[in-house]
């Protein structure tokens, strides 16, 4: 009987650890830019990929806008586990859509980052300005972008959301408590995706073959939001 008591009080404690710890909700805008090193894009039907490297525009500050947000769970070591979105836009520019035989090559309605995150805070950082804490942070996961490509001449479009591959996310930046639970911080952060997007074949050609968009696209951010902690 002794034993169970120990066992059950034991378990409660575990339980109890959690509970002071705290949950942060973020929300960020900010302004992004993106690019990739090559780019391998073989239109329907035809047999062989033409390399490219893609001089992608982002104008985070158009209609949708590039954001994002992210839940954090801190724990009493500091060290923070928890998941992040981000929306942001890649757009193929108009040299590359010609060269390209495409009217549209672009992530407009997202190119969105889904991630794993693990963060690490350090409170106590700046002793004369106590409301300051620097963040470190990196995440893995997948890139769900929705791809939109209108080859030149064919009656049909590519237009829906794709998982086109690994995703990875690098973050820094800084905190400044308003209140114990209000937050504003301004952070950079850069990400990683290897996409591999399907090009739909054009329906009024019988047994056309779809097409492929490759490339590998990194966005530089920088972000301001605020934060929410229970």
């Amino acid at each position: 009987m002794l034993d169970s008591i120990k066992v059950a009080a034991a378990a409660l404690t575990l339980m109890a650890t959690p509970a002071a710890a705290e949950l942060e909700l973020s929300l960020y805008l900010g302004t992004q830019s993106a690019h990739s090193d090559s780019d391998s894009v073989r239109l329907p039907g035809a047999a062989t990929p033409v390399s490219r490297d893609i001089d992608w525009r982002v104008k985070p500050f158009d209609n949708p806008l590039y954001y994002g947000g992210r839940a954090t769970w801190w724990m009493q070591s500091d060290f923070g586990f928890g998941i992040e979105g981000t929306h942001a836009k890649a757009i193929a520019s108009a040299s590359d859509r010609a060269a390209l035989g495409v009217d549209k090559l672009e992530f407009t309605d997202g190119h969105n980052i889904i991630t794993a995150n693990v963060m690490k805070r350090f409170p106590g950082a700046f002793a004369k300005t106590p409301r300051f804490t620097p963040y470190v942070g990196a995440g893995v996961g997948v890139a769900i972008p929705h791809v939109d490509i209108k080859v030149t001449g064919a009656t049909g479009r590519t237009f829906d959301f794709e998982a086109t591959g690994p995703a990875l996310r690098g973050i820094a930046g800084l905190k400044y408590a308003i209140t114990d639970k209000w937050a504003l911080f301004g952070e950079y952060q850069i990400t990683w995706s290897d996409n591999d997007a399907t090009i739909d074949p054009d329906p009024t050609v019988a047994g056309q073959s779809a097409g492929k968009l490759k490339t590998e696209l990194v966005t530089h951010a920088v972000n301001v939001g605020i934060s929410y902690s229970f």
